[in-house]
């Protein structure tokens, strides 16, 4: 189940709504009330096993309706999750019960991480590249479960700042359990770190223009997927799958940057509907995106792009091995290597993460030493290129094919402008245009505009903006349901990651 999916929109998301509405009414009613002068659950809000009475109910809830929707595609894989908390929940434990052993148990706990990604994500490429030389160890093949990237590096995240202090260990593991298994950011991220919601799983405020807020971000999200993302993908799809060995120059770059804002609006599309579920609940994500294609250089692009993923390679992997401090270089590339490896098992990504690495590398030592004295127009279209580029090793995962785009785009095949490609743009042009606007921060200075010109703080004010995001949100929940009734391209691309 994807969150652009029609039985989501109007049953999975109706239900728990009615449920979460159910589960507060409880929560105020029953679980809240002093029963012969003892309060039915711990009153100690120092205790970090503590869980605040006023949301019990929905937060079992919410974690009924997070198991049921990952078991809606795999249900085996539920028990897999359940098994990965228990280790974390366990290790956890044992790193703040003792101060002698908590680095082993963190190693251990680390281990048992990564072994569970590396068996089920890894386990056939590596299998694979020993058959090639000859030793065939008979490895099953596997199906990867859905978002087990997202939740390991959540489970990692947490086990390391509870062993660096840097957040409390969860003593209640019903907690624990919702923190890995919310539906929200289960599948696709952003990466939420255990510190950024520890405090509102067991307390949160949720006030109407949270609910309202988020909701608006919702369909913000579910319009960039539907709308942007899907038919983009169809343009992508008819050059670079479907007619790849015949592309012309302009057919190889309409095609490429097609993809370049069908990954873009499906990603961060993806991100603002979980941000937006989030906020509605009380939760507080990161941002994951932030105009990227609004960069001046490479390292300003991955400073805005996936940045829950760019964070947790920063915070626990370049820094512990020296940052910035010694063996940088070495440093770059090896976080990069692991990036393209965190994308998926296959030549490709290893190459697309290596190629980034060192064009960081190269910005780092030399081109952002004299960037300042480059017009910010060239730095711009500099970096759009190399990231297009970097798209073109991204997307192909077959090396025939790869070479097919690159010898095409540089200008191995016809030059002419045939028919499909004027089609394409043609018969898309709204598209492309109303893509290229949502590249920039459109929507920020818009909202900004009216929040100058509506009176602030008032119920005037207040009541006008609700007003105007429930009609852009009806509009756009209608405009997505007429295109997705009959869509048979409706995949989230990072649910495969």
């Amino acid at each position: 189940m994807v969150f652009s999916d029609l039985f989501f929109i109007f049953v999975f998301l109706p239900s728990f709504v009615v449920i979460y509405l159910i589960a507060a009414w409880l929560d105020k009613k029953v679980f809240f009330r002093q029963k012969e002068g003892v309060i039915l659950f711990d009153d100690d809000p120092h205790k970090s096993g503590y869980q605040h009475p006023g949301f019990i109910a929905r937060n079992i809830a919410l974690v009924i309706f997070s198991l049921l929707f990952y078991a809606w595609g795999e249900p085996v894989y539920i028990f897999l999750m359940i098994i990965c908390v228990i280790i974390n929940y366990l290790c956890g434990l044992s790193i703040a019960a003792t101060s002698k052993l908590r680095k082993m148990w963190l190693v251990i706990g680390l281990i048992l991480n990564l072994a569970i990604l590396g068996t089920f994500k890894y386990l056939g490429f590596f299998n694979d590249l020993l058959v090639s030389v000859g030793i065939d160890f008979g490895a099953p093949k596997l199906a990867l479960p859905i978002g087990i990237s997202f939740y390991i590096f959540q489970s990692i995240s947490y086990l390391v700042d509870v062993y660096r202090k840097e957040s409390p260990v969860q003593r209640n593991f019903f907690n624990l359990l919702l923190y890995i298994s919310m539906f929200p950011q289960l599948i696709a991220g952003p990466i939420v770190r255990y510190g950024t919601v520890a405090h509102e799983i067991k307390d949160r405020h949720i006030s109407a223009n949270d609910f309202m807020e988020g909701s608006y971000r919702f369909f913000i999200g579910l319009g960039k997927k539907v709308v942007l993302a899907n038919i983009l993908s169809e343009i992508a799809t008819r050059f670079l799958a479907d007619g790849v060995e015949n592309l012309s120059i302009w057919g190889a770059w309409i095609g490429m940057l097609a993809f370049t804002l069908q990954i873009y609006f499906d990603f961060s599309g993806y991100s603002d509907m979980a941000i937006g579920m989030g906020r509605a609940m009380g939760f507080h994500f990161n941002e994951n995106f932030n105009h990227p294609y609004c960069c001046n250089s490479v390292t300003d692009f991955w400073r805005r792009w996936h940045m829950s993923l760019g964070s947790f390679f920063r915070d626990y992997t370049y820094i512990p091995m020296g940052g910035n401090r010694r063996h940088q270089m070495i440093n770059l590339l090896t976080v990069w290597f692991l990036t393209g490896m965190w994308h998926g098992a296959s030549w490709n990504f290893i190459l697309w993460g290596l190629y980034f690495g060192l064009i960081l590398v190269i910005e780092k030592y030399a081109i952002l030493k004299v960037a300042h004295k480059i017009p910010a127009f060239l730095m711009h279209i500099y970096a759009l290129i190399i990231v297009v580029v970097g798209w073109g090793i991204f997307y192909f995962d077959n090396f025939d094919n790869m070479k097919l785009w690159f010898s095409s785009a540089f200008g191995q095949r016809a030059l002419e402008f045939s028919i499909v490609e004027e089609t394409a743009l043609t018969d898309y042009f709204w598209i492309w245009v109303v893509a290229l606007i949502f590249c920039i921060p459109l929507r920020r200075w818009v909202e900004n505009g009216f929040a100058k010109i509506l009176p602030q703080h008032s119920a005037g004010g207040n009541y006008i903006d609700a007003t105007l995001k429930a009609f852009a949100s009806l509009i756009i929940l209608v405009l997505c349901v007429t295109l997705l009734v009959g869509a048979t391209n409706n995949a989230f691309i990072y649910t495969r990651f």
